[in-house]
């Protein structure tokens, strides 16, 4: 399945994406929230549909907001592509780096990007996340597929003044509103081919500045879940963003290059959509 959200910011519905046309499933599912994956709700869902219920169709003119409802958690992987870590000076991690995007960074896939007060440095990177299914907590790495209930395109905004320049955790470049667009949808496992070779891409104003493919992940996704639930437990419907590849601002050489008001940025994952953000300065 490939699951939606759609309507007004903060009144969103859950819908579905059925030959390319969306439709809106709220007379079944209340939100895709940890409610609704802790109790079974993608089996139910597919249940429901497979009986051929009569559902609206909703309108391609409909904002849509993030695939699932704002989690407990947004988790990151930093430097897990070989090449951007080599793009940004950075050591080869031994284990992979963790880090939160506050919740509060969390919207729609086509959502304008605001530029944050006194920014300076705003910068792209576009990620596959996985949105965990069930509860985890020190969960084996090759039982770590169970807990997976799908995978969105995330572009994992950052300021890099405030990532790196302020003092202390990254989180404070990490977590501005706006800053983690997801979407356009959920897909569910059976839905991606090889999670492990999916094509992806970033635009600025029509540049290609990124492509690459999540073959060239450094820690993939069952070690990660694995490695994360030993230090944490992750409930269900939590957002995990793995990393991103190269081509970032920040490595441009010999100037990087940051976002500023009007620009456009463009990305996609094979299988997962593409979605698109207006930059738009802080308005305060």
């Amino acid at each position: 399945m490939k699951l939606i959200r759609f309507g007004e910011e903060g009144k969103e519905k859950p819908g579905v994406l059925l030959n390319d046309k969306r439709y809106d499933v709220s007379s079944i599912v209340t939100d895709y929230n940890e409610a609704f994956f802790e109790n079974d709700g993608l089996a139910k869902l597919e249940k429901a549909l497979k009986n051929n219920p009569s559902l609206p169709e909703v309108s391609d003119s409909v904002r849509l907001g993030s695939p699932v409802a704002r989690p407990s958690k947004i988790i990151c992987i930093g430097l897990n592509y070989v090449d951007h870590c080599e793009e940004t000076g950075a050591a080869i991690p031994e284990e992979p780096i963790i880090f939160f995007k506050s919740t509060t960074s969390l919207c729609g896939p086509n959502d304008n990007l605001i530029i944050p007060k006194n920014s300076e440095k705003t910068d792209w990177e576009v990620e596959l996340a996985f949105v965990v299914g069930k509860k985890a907590s020190y969960v084996s790495e090759e039982d770590a597929p169970n807990y997976i209930a799908g995978y969105c395109l995330l572009n994992d905004y950052s300021e890099r003044a405030f990532q790196i320049e302020r003092g202390g955790q990254w989180a404070k470049g990490k977590g501005s509103d706006t800053f983690a667009p997801l979407g356009p949808i959920m897909a569910t496992p059976d839905e991606i081919g090889d999670v492990n070779n999916l094509k992806m891409w970033l635009t600025v104003n029509g540049k290609t500045f990124q492509n690459s493919n999540t073959s060239n992940l450094i820690f993939k996704i069952p070690f990660l879940v694995h490695y994360l639930s030993q230090f944490m437990t992750l409930l269900p419907g939590d957002v995990i963003s793995t990393g991103t590849p190269p081509g970032v601002g920040l490595g441009i050489k010999p100037d990087p290059i940051y976002i500023k008001a009007g620009d456009v940025i463009e990305l996609g994952i094979e299988g997962l959509g593409t979605s698109k953000q207006t930059a738009v300065a802080y308005q305060g």
